[in-house]
């Protein structure tokens, strides 16, 4: 742990001097708000979205996946995903809601004194984990026969 507590604006500070975003691997903005949120992009994995938020408890980041409405028997698929939970390393799946459509969500969390590094992996897991989601569970999961 570190003794530096993460505001959104303290972490794209130290995020825009670190080496991942002055090589390219990662762009910064932040989205303003009623809470700001840092928007991450992933340019080494498509483009891949991440969210930041910090708040005093916690530093929360997600990727939103697919809409729920277009994944086959998704209560067998949502099961399917609570059994799997522990098999996804720094990360875990849920449910957002975005302008009134469900979507499924990796996420991740982390303490507000983390270190740079430490949020630095998490990014990366977060990121490799959505694309491994993206591919092999969606593309993959077939429901089992009733």
């Amino acid at each position: 742990m570190t003794d530096t507590v993460w505001t959104v604006r303290t972490l794209k500070a130290a995020l825009d001097e670190s080496a991942p975003v002055r090589d390219g691997e990662i762009g910064l903005r932040i989205v303003e708000g009623a809470d700001p949120v840092l928007l991450v992009t992933m340019h080494q994995h498509g483009d891949l979205e991440a969210f930041v938020n910090v708040s005093e408890e916690q530093i929360a980041a997600s990727v939103l996946l697919w809409p729920c409405d277009e994944q086959p028997d998704r209560a067998a698929f949502n099961e399917f995903l609570l059994k799997a939970q522990k098999l996804v390393p720094l990360s875990n799946f849920g449910i957002g809601t975005v302008d009134g459509r469900d979507f499924y969500e990796l996420f991740g969390e982390l303490a507000t004194n983390s270190p740079l590094h430490t949020i630095i992996t998490e990014l990366r897991a977060l990121a490799d984990n959505a694309i491994d989601a993206a591919t092999e569970l969606r593309d993959n999961f077939t429901a089992p026969a009733a």
